[in-house]
């Protein structure tokens, strides 16, 4: 009969004595009382996934302890999005015809147990084929996706949603309408703004909203052969399975993606998932490894011409030096994630405030890591301004985390300063 495994208590306690580390040692370097981490190996507690992985990192125990945690508590809980009554009064709709309809409807009817009554309707039939000009709608949508993109940097989900939601309907209403030599190009294009739908669904807090549509635009992609496309769907579907804590399942995503993408950009997209995957897993010879695949691509993916919008993050310049920095605060090597994320700092476009926002959620992070406790502070107070403006539900994942490792420190006055307006930020407050 084999050995029953080790709990992750007792693991830990052997492999920090091993190491040499007492409890006080470990406090300092993961950022947990004493008291908590004595209760943790002596089984009376549980820890979370970030103080498991943290430990895990410290100890250079490559993901072995980490997985002695239980499946689901590896994986972060989904959290349901809010759902707010601002008594909203009509309705769009644009099926897949191309035909739209509008509903609007009396607010003072909206009353319990009363359905609204339905003060105007109509609908806009998309016209004969003749009417309809593919070769010269394509540039203006394309132009208006660059501008959503923008505006997405600068504003909340709820703003920018129902506008690509709409776009994605007209053109594929658009596509039944455009002639057999433009539908492919129009079908592209709808899988784009589908794609960037899911991904402002996923900032908004709503996963199943965001798996909804990135299906949407895998559906898109494929019926008009756009493989790029359809291989980043899975890399999307990687990103939820990553902020959700699934490590595995962001592997296995990602090296679906690398296989069957075609393009340098996707397949380096792909490794540097892959890396983050690994990452969350403590894994840093993988990781590195992916890393290492990843860079190998950059020259590639950048003389690669394409007339399609670019696939992934277009506003942070260096996508690659995030990602490894990304990877190195996970691995525990703090100070070289800040060193990384330092560099990269003031090449953000100042309009990028969602992508300032991230960088600076994990520079915080990293910095709170590495004992610089007044610049996290600091740069978590920046963060906390800029999530107001975008309403990033990815970037508070960071600050919860943030939140709990300075909590452990509220004697620090920058710490005592700055921990409301991180819970304000967090509460979605608009002012502290």
């Amino acid at each position: 009969m084999s050995a029953q495994a080790p709990t992750f208590g007792e693991e830990l306690r052997r492999r920090r004595n091993q190491s040499g580390k007492s409890l006080t040692d470990m406090e300092r370097l993961v950022h947990a009382t004493r008291s908590h981490l004595s209760k943790i190996e002596r089984g009376h507690r549980n820890p979370s996934v970030e103080l498991a992985r943290a430990c895990d990192a410290k100890l250079r125990a490559d993901g072995q302890l980490l997985a002695l945690l239980p499946a689901a508590a590896r994986t972060r809980e989904e959290r349901p999005a809010s759902r707010g009554g601002d008594g909203a009064t009509w309705s769009l709709s644009v099926s897949a015809d191309g035909e739209s309809t509008f509903t609007a409807c009396d607010p003072e009817t909206l009353t319990e147990g009363h359905a609204s009554a339905v003060i105007a309707r109509w609908a806009v039939a998309p016209g004969c084929r003749e009417a309809v000009s593919a070769e010269a709608s394509l540039p203006v949508f394309h132009a208006v996706f660059h501008e959503y993109r923008r505006l997405g940097q600068c504003s909340g989900p709820a703003l920018v949603i129902p506008l690509s939601s709409t776009a994605t309907g007209a053109l594929r209403g658009l596509a039944h309408s455009a002639a057999p030599t433009s539908r492919a190009a129009v079908l592209r294009l709808a899988a784009r703004f589908a794609e960037y739908t899911g991904w402002m669904w996923q900032e908004a807090g709503d996963d199943r909203a965001a798996r909804w549509w990135t299906e949407q635009a895998a559906h898109l992609a494929a019926s008009c052969g756009d493989h790029e496309m359809a291989a980043y769907t899975l890399l999307r579907r990687a990103e939820l399975a990553l902020y959700q804590g699934d490590a595995q399942a962001t592997v296995d995503l990602a090296e679906a993606a690398g296989r069957q993408a075609r393009s340098p950009r996707t397949r380096e997209l792909a490794a540097q998932r892959e890396a983050q995957g690994y990452a969350l897993m403590g894994s840093e010879t993988q990781c590195r490894r992916a890393l290492d695949r990843g860079t190998e691509l950059v020259d590639a993916a950048r003389t690669q011409t394409d007339d399609a919008p670019a696939l992934g993050s277009t506003h942070l310049p260096d996508l690659a030096a995030f990602v490894a920095a990304w990877c190195l605060r996970e691995l525990g090597d703090s100070k070289g994630a800040v060193t990384l994320l330092d560099a990269g700092q003031d090449t953000i476009a100042p309009h990028a405030l969602r992508a300032r926002a991230r960088h600076g959620a994990r520079l915080a992070l990293a910095l709170a890591d590495a004992d610089e406790v007044d610049r996290a502070c600091a740069v978590a107070r920046s963060v906390a301004q800029d999530v107001r403006a975008t309403d990033s539900a990815t970037v508070r994942a960071d600050l919860r985390q943030l939140r709990s490792s300075l909590a452990t420190r509220r004697k620090h006055p920058a710490v005592r300063d700055v921990l409301p307006v991180i819970a304000a930020s967090l509460r979605g407050d608009r002012t502290t």
